[in-house]
């Protein structure tokens, strides 16, 4: 191992051990000057059994009044949601690790990224299916608390309308407001728009930006727990090589992949 890289995996692990897995969206990535460089995005591992389906349409629950950030009553259920789509081949990556394992997700698209398309062949049948469900994460990820009732209006719409033309559905009522920032005045425009819940989170995996392998399998163990609702990106690499040890967690804990509309009536 070069010096160089050596410096920068010591510099990753500091910035870790000093912050800890983080609930706010992406707060705690590593900057980019001491994160690690990309690696090839890695198939998923071998299927060695499936996960578990979806449960029955009769325990399925009314969503809760305010923003989402769990999924309520007993059960052992998690939502890994999935925001984003700046890299094309993490998004495709995240589609194979669901045809392979029969994992479930929620994608928040933002829709001015190119992945969403690049992948519609193999991504629109699990949408069809119900195996990976779509919601509004606006066109280009602005913090919408910051702009004009207009143009925050445009946000929703714009990525509304992509969704219907390339997937057939609209995301409704699920969205989630980038950054996490949403008030009365947001959620209002979204609603107009059919977008009723605004969707947090309870934990997430702190990859918005580059992060090590080892600090988003951290993050895992510490938020992976019954009725959560996890927080993803489909932004860089290192989720692609740890799908195994993703499932690994899921399974030794006996939770159950599923979607928004798996367990909330709309």
């Amino acid at each position: 191992m070069d010096r160089r890289r050596f410096m920068a995996m010591l510099a990753a692990g500091t910035a870790v051990a000093a912050t800890g897995c983080s609930r706010a969206y992406g707060g705690d990535a590593i900057a980019p000057e001491t994160a690690i460089p990309d690696a090839p995005i890695a198939p998923p591992p071998p299927l060695t059994s499936a996960m578990p389906g979806p449960p029955l349409p009769s325990a399925r629950v009314p969503v809760p009044p305010g923003a989402l950030t769990a999924i309520p009553g007993r059960g052992n259920n998690i939502a890994l949601t999935v925001d984003d789509g700046a890299d094309a081949d993490v998004v495709g990556a995240y589609i194979r690790f669901a045809e392979d394992t029969g994992a479930r997700f929620t994608f928040f698209v933002t829709g001015i990224y190119d992945g969403w398309t690049v992948h519609k062949q193999s991504l629109r049948p699990l949408v069809d299916s119900g195996q990976i469900q779509l919601g509004n994460h606006t066109w280009d990820h602005p913090d919408l608390t910051s702009l004009s009732s207009s143009a925050a209006a445009a946000q929703f719409a714009r990525t509304k309308t992509f969704l219907l033309n390339t997937f057939g559905v609209d995301g409704a009522p699920f969205y989630r407001p980038p950054f996490g920032y949403h008030d009365s005045a947001v959620d209002t425009i979204a609603a107009d728009h059919g977008y009723t819940v605004p969707t947090l989170w309870y934990g997430s995996l702190s990859d918005s930006g580059l992060i090590t392998e080892q600090y988003l399998l951290e993050c895992a163990h510490k938020y992976f727990t019954a009725q959560s609702i996890i927080i993803g990106h489909a932004n860089h690499p290192p989720v692609t090589h740890v799908y195994g040890q993703l499932v690994d967690i899921i399974k030794e804990r006996d939770l159950a992949m599923v979607t928004l509309n798996d367990v909330f009536t709309t």
